[in-house]
């Protein structure tokens, strides 16, 4: 079977890793892409995809300067018919709706085969929705869960220690201080972060900080 695409989707590849992304780039090529740019970080993505226009965005999550859920949400501003298909080491839920919520269309994990990723890349850019199985039915519950409608009090969603975070959010502190309070990684709190944003149905750091802030949580006693 021949495994070259009939017309050339054109793909862009970002990714903080030398050898994953040449990897990548060099399957998709000899696969019948148009790899029209690279990057190595969400700074660079994000300067670089206006003059490339790729198609699909295929895209690390865990990378420097802007994260893969923010290049994600900016690159469908600039371009809401280009499709982000997240291919990260991660299959963690947080990661996975936080993506999907900024407006990915696939997700895969790097364990993914060649042919897999390769065929993820063909589906997104004819549309479809493409997800690492297992995180398809994740997914799917996440929303339903979601037009069910939130609980009464939105504050009863969050486990005892995102309420703590979340409070010293709401008092302007770093995810470094945090960490540092609370003796846990810099992944740790902004993984907390990022299901409280979830669970609280809110996009960023800012919204987060104007509903605790509104909600008190700011004047609580440490």
């Amino acid at each position: 079977m021949d495994e070259r695409v009939d017309e050339r989707v054109r793909v862009m590849v970002v990714d903080d890793h030398p050898m994953w992304r040449d990897a990548v780039e060099r399957d998709l090529a000899a696969a019948g892409f148009e790899v029209v740019a690279v990057a190595a970080d969400g700074h660079q993505a994000l300067a670089r995809f206006p003059a490339a226009r790729p198609q699909v965005v295929v895209l690390d999550l865990q990378i420097p300067g802007p994260s893969g859920v923010e290049v994600t949400a900016q690159v469908l501003q600039q371009d809401p018919a280009a499709r982000v298909l997240i291919l990260s080491a991660s299959g963690e839920q947080a990661d996975v709706l936080g993506a999907v919520k900024a407006g990915a269309t696939g997700y895969l994990v790097k364990s993914a085969s060649r042919e897999e990723l390769l065929d993820a890349v063909r589906r997104v850019a004819a549309g479809d929705t493409v997800f690492t199985p297992g995180l398809a039915g994740l997914v799917l519950g996440e929303f339903r869960r979601i037009a069910e409608g939130p609980a009464d009090d939105p504050v009863d969603q969050l486990t005892e220690r995102e309420t703590e975070v979340l409070k010293m959010v709401a008092k302007g502190m770093s995810y470094k201080q945090i960490a540092e309070r609370l003796v846990l990684s810099h992944r740790t709190v902004q993984n907390h972060v990022q299901n409280t944003l979830r669970k609280l149905q809110m996009n960023n750091r800012v919204q987060l900080t104007r509903w605790a802030i509104e909600h008190g949580l700011d004047d609580d006693d440490e």
